[in-house]
């Protein structure tokens, strides 16, 4: 099969700290936080407002987010999966002085609508890789299935189907063990 790159990307952040936090303010947020969610995820709101909405409904301070990251630590996923740290993409959060959020980072390209496009496109410019694929589960995760970007995209529907992404998807799954049974 060759080389085969995954673009891994951090799932939504607010999802993973609420989940982790079990605090009454953002378990207070996450319906909204969620609403937001499938609104980008569909595609029906551009990727970058949703993410502001999202991220302003609970404001994660550094403290949380360094706990979220401690106890679900990226790097070494990546680096077990064989991803080197310059294919990791993943929205930066800022912080104030005294650790409050202020705000994320709007040059990160996983911060936009098109933006995993743009990264995986860096991956393939930086790379050798024979096959590129991106898998994921919303609108724009399907972006990245561009000229010049992703060969093939799978839609992972394990979570929640998005009909209108898998319908465009080359390959559809619901249980990641699908797709390690065929690459086995």
């Amino acid at each position: 099969m060759g080389k085969l790159a995954l673009l891994g990307k951090l799932a939504s952040l607010g999802k993973e700290i609420l989940a982790q936090a079990g605090e009454p303010i953002w378990l207070a947020s996450a319906g909204k936080a969620n609403a937001q969610s499938e609104l980008a995820m569909a595609g029906s709101v551009v990727f970058e407002e949703a993410l502001a909405t999202r991220l302003s409904l609970f404001k994660p301070s550094l403290d949380q987010v360094e706990d979220c990251l401690e106890k679900r630590p990226l790097s070494p996923v990546a680096l077990e999966l064989g991803i080197p740290p310059g294919n990791i993409f993943a929205n930066r959060l800022l912080s104030g002085t005294s650790g409050e959020y202020v705000g994320f980072d709007p040059t990160q390209p996983t911060s936009r609508s098109g933006g995993k496009a743009v990264a995986v496109q860096h991956i393939r410019q930086n790379g050798s890789y024979k096959t590129l694929v991106m898998i994921g589960d919303g609108a724009t995760d399907l972006e990245a299935r561009q000229p010049g970007g992703a060969d093939l995209f799978i839609c992972y529907g394990g979570v929640h189907m998005r009909e209108a992404v898998a319908g465009k998807a080359d390959w559809v799954i619901s249980d990641f063990r699908q797709l390690m049974a065929y690459l086995a």
